[in-house]
């Protein structure tokens, strides 16, 4: 009686076609969400800009007379704020009303991984959060006539704090109901604006808040984009880097559970 060897080619092209299954799932969602904010994306730039010198511009009429470092503050808060906002605001918003609308229904019926929605949507967002910080960093040395010392580093690091804030809202737009998820978004703006060291230093702030910050992402992400742009006079941790990557690992995960789950 003889005995058929089993050959692993099989296995090995399985797994390698559903990679590339994978990989060709991302790219066609990635295109098809660019096609569909394309018309929407003059209105997300004139946001951003909006954001970054009402940011830059407002702040400076509150603080009156601005000191060469606040001005640093401001100069450097401003792009900050455009990325977190775009992802922690406009990400929410977008995927809630996708959900409301019943296109992202619509889109899970297809036959593609559930990874490949997060990352095309993710992909597009952290893209779209980039001109806003283009766009606040020069307004910002316009109106204060400060230069920067820009980091090697900076791309990635704007890429990274773009992507942490689109994946932490998009796993609140994906676990609350959309409603919530919208309006949740609004209270986020005050936050932002109002209470959270990127702007202004977190002395600034009562003892309690800057204990808040020092388990929450903004203040990192605020530090990693200010020893970017200004490296000779800010400077960001280790802990920065690490409190950031664990935010957005946690909010991946847990958005990608919570679309395997609905699947």
């Amino acid at each position: 009686m003889s005995t058929i060897a089993t050959d692993p080619t099989p296995t090995a092209l399985t797994t390698g076609g559903r990679t590339s299954l994978g990989l060709r799932a991302t790219w066609f969602l990635l295109v098809w969400q660019v096609r569909r904010q394309a018309q929407n994306l003059p209105l997300m730039i004139i946001v951003q800009t909006a954001l970054a010198v009402s940011t830059v511009l407002g702040y400076g009429i509150l603080i009156g007379d601005v000191s060469p470092e606040a001005a640093l503050f401001l100069a450097t808060g401003a792009p900050t704020i455009t990325l977190i906002t775009v992802g922690l605001v406009m990400t929410p918003q977008q995927m809630s009303q996708s959900r409301l609308e019943g296109s992202a229904e619509w889109l899970r019926t297809l036959p593609v991984p559930r990874a490949a929605f997060l990352a095309s949507d993710l992909s597009v967002w952290t893209i779209l959060a980039l001109p806003g910080l283009v766009l606040g960093a020069v307004v910002g040395a316009i109106r204060y006539d400060i230069s920067y010392e820009l980091q090697w580093w900076i791309v990635p690091v704007a890429l990274l704090v773009s992507l942490t804030a689109a994946s932490i809202g998009y796993a609140f737009a994906v676990l609350l109901p959309p409603m919530i998820a919208m309006l949740l978004t609004q209270l986020l703006i005050f936050l932002l604006l109002l209470f959270s060291p990127i702007s202004f230093p977190a002395a600034n702030l009562p003892q309690w808040l800057q204990n808040a910050h020092d388990v929450l992402p903004i203040e990192p992400m605020a530090n990693l984009m200010r020893a970017g742009l200004a490296g000779q006079t800010f400077s960001a941790s280790g802990r920065d880097l690490l409190l950031v990557l664990l935010w957005c690992a946690g909010s991946v995960a847990v958005a990608l559970f919570t679309l395997r789950k609905r699947g």
